[in-house]
């Protein structure tokens, strides 16, 4: 059985408890709830442990070279590192609400502490997309936003998305995770699909974790192009990248008109 240590335990008032279970060689990260939040191997800290957070990196079929990418939720801090490590020209910043998951992820987390390329705030993420100085700055948008019952994302009104896409360049790319009931995903992908030239989901792969990728201005798709892409992210940094290919296929053939 996993048990949670009572040095472990992360609880700030005024935000949900941060906590840990280790199982079976993974560390679980929890906001005082039985829901995963996020996952670290222990063997392989610095690996995106849980299929639907690498499919979070779906982007890098399209942005080869980004030069900043913001993190809305840190959650345990995988998507936060592995950007940090794997694009060391990048920037990386990141809004979190909850000084508890902040400190869990620094000390049981392996998150390094903000340097010249690293920076993460504690804030609320709407504070940060709506700030006029993040306009057309961000390479890369990675959503992950939930409260401890992940009923549904925190933020999913149209004016929060408009803001996501505000920050975005041209090119830009937001990926997030819709979770939670049903009526949450009809309600998420009409409010993107307002702010985004472009939006498409993949099949759910872990309990109801559905992957959105939303293009702020539609882009051609090649898809001969897309899996060359996909062999070299395999190659490069062992993500399952045919997967998201066969995904994105799989979804325009369903979605023609």
């Amino acid at each position: 059985m996993s048990t949670a240590s009572s040095v472990g335990r992360f609880d700030a008032p005024g935000h949900p408890p941060a906590t840990f279970t280790d199982f079976r060689g993974v560390r679980f990260l929890h906001l005082g709830t039985s829901w995963v939040q996020g996952a670290m191997r222990m063997s392989k800290p610095d690996n995106i442990e849980l299929e639907y957070v690498q499919m979070m990196m779906m982007w890098m079929l399209f942005i080869e070279r980004p030069r900043h990418i913001v993190q809305l939720g840190l959650g345990s801090a995988a998507l936060t590192k592995f950007c940090y490590q794997r694009f060391p020209d990048a920037r990386v910043s990141v809004a979190e609400l909850n000084p508890n998951v902040i400190a869990i992820c620094h000390a049981l987390f392996g998150l390094p502490p903000n340097d010249a390329r690293l920076n993460v705030r504690e804030m609320d993420a709407l504070d940060f997309v709506l700030d006029p100085a993040k306009h057309n700055s961000i390479d890369v948008l990675q959503v992950d936003l939930y409260d401890e019952q992940a009923r549904g994302p925190v933020l999913d009104t149209p004016e929060f998305y408009q803001a996501c896409a505000d920050c975005l360049t041209d090119t830009g790319i937001m990926t997030a995770n819709v979770f939670g009931e049903l009526s949450n995903y009809d309600k998420n992908l009409h409010n993107m699909a307002q702010a985004f030239d472009a939006v498409v989901w993949l099949p759910e792969v872990h309990d109801a974790n559905i992957i959105v990728i939303a293009f702020k201005r539609s882009p051609q798709i090649d898809f001969s192009a897309l899996y060359e892409r996909a062999v070299a992210i395999k190659k490069s940094m062992n993500l399952p990248a045919k997967k998201w290919v066969d995904g994105l296929k799989a979804w325009m053939h369903d979605h023609q008109d």
